[in-house]
């Protein structure tokens, strides 16, 4: 009988595994892939870590996650920069000066927020939709060139269909900062994330190809207690309906190249093309392979059955996981955590600092 059976081995189960054991306790691992460390998961090709589930960049403001972290991992310097193409045209984004001086010729930071306020009168009163609320925030230009079809594509409808509270606020930056993140501490893993999953799960015993919700009868009977991390309205067999999500499918290719884009992250911000972004993996770690490997992200509707990527954050699903997140809590001896448990898009500092805090909760 192990003290704990935890459900899915993606940062959460992981880094709440680590701590059940240092603290003595006994741990099974079970993940339904054949692979540990879920989204974060790397596969190695010719010195090259390929993020196998889309770019994960790793940024915090919490330095005792960032502590924790580098317990088991050194981490590079990488900065993300990416870069907006827009039918051939490139912008640096987060929206800033050198944004502004490409889309305009402006040269100071006073021209850039005039031209900003003048286009945000385009909308009158209280925005309506997300079209309207992202023209209230940076104006026609920016929204037409570097918002619209990159959030049509992700969401997979129009903008003037999807509601205002999905963009809250869009940054923009009056320096010549291309750094995408705020957080004081960024970068990537030295050899990849399976080498920080490696690091919380040694000693642990794992069990992967078990799917928990197709073996829960001979499962449950194994621990004391269960650490569950996957989809909340599968444990309950979707008896109150299912939550939606959207998916994402990658095409990756092998290119006779030194250096493909220059740059590791280049979104496609036009309609017409159908993925959202191309990701050049040895940017990520400084490659100088004389090959590289690029993945096109394409925004895909979800079924069940297939990986969940983002939660379809609208007013039907959230009160439908309200009503999940209420059976959960009735749920004895079970423990829901993490981003498909709890509907929730979270980046990864902020899933670490929840799996300690429910461990230093719990243990």
């Amino acid at each position: 009988m192990y003290d704990y059976l935890i459900v899915g081995s993606g940062l959460f189960g992981s880094v709440f595994a680590h701590e059940a054991a240092l603290k003595g306790k006994s741990v099974l691992v079970v993940e339904r892939r054949e692979h540990v460390g879920g989204n974060i998961y790397c596969e190695e090709k010719e010195g090259i870590n390929i993020h196998k589930y889309g770019a994960h960049i790793f940024h915090t403001s919490y330095k005792n996650v960032w502590e924790y972290v580098n317990q088991f991992v050194e981490f590079n310097q990488y900065v993300n920069s990416p870069v907006a193409n827009y039918k051939g045209e490139l912008y640096n984004l987060p929206f800033n000066m050198n944004t502004f001086t490409k889309l305009w010729g402006v040269v100071t930071p006073h021209e850039a927020a005039d031209k900003i306020a003048q286009q945000r009168t385009a909308i009158k009163g209280e925005p309506h939709n997300l079209e309207e609320q992202a023209i209230s925030l940076v104006g026609t230009d920016i929204y037409t060139k570097l918002i619209k079809g990159y959030t049509e594509k992700q969401w997979g409808r129009s903008c003037t269909e999807l509601p205002a509270f999905i963009i809250k606020r869009l940054p923009v930056r009056y320096t010549f900062d291309n750094n995408y993140f705020n957080d004081r501490y960024q970068g990537i893993p030295i050899g990849g994330y399976n080498k920080l999953i490696e690091g919380l799960l040694e000693g642990i015993e794992v069990r992967t190809g078990v799917d928990y919700n197709m073996s829960r009868a001979e499962l449950d009977g194994l621990a004391k207690k269960i650490i569950y991390t996957g989809p909340v309205d599968a444990y309950f067999d979707y008896k109150l309906g299912q939550l939606e999500y959207r998916g994402l499918k990658f095409e990756t290719e092998r290119l006779e190249e030194v250096n493909h884009q220059g740059v590791a992250v280049m979104n496609y911000t036009e309609h017409d093309i159908p993925y959202t972004r191309v990701i050049e993996h040895k940017h990520f770690e400084f490659g100088t392979q004389p090959v590289t490997y690029v993945t096109r992200e394409y925004p895909a509707d979800w079924k069940p059955g297939e990986e969940a990527y983002y939660p379809v954050n609208n007013e039907k699903n959230q009160s439908l996981y309200q009503k999940y997140a209420e059976l959960a809590q009735q749920e004895k001896n079970v423990i829901f955590g993490g981003r498909l448990a709890e509907y929730k898009y979270y980046d990864m500092d902020d899933v670490i600092k929840s799996a300690l805090e429910c461990a230093a909760r719990e243990l």
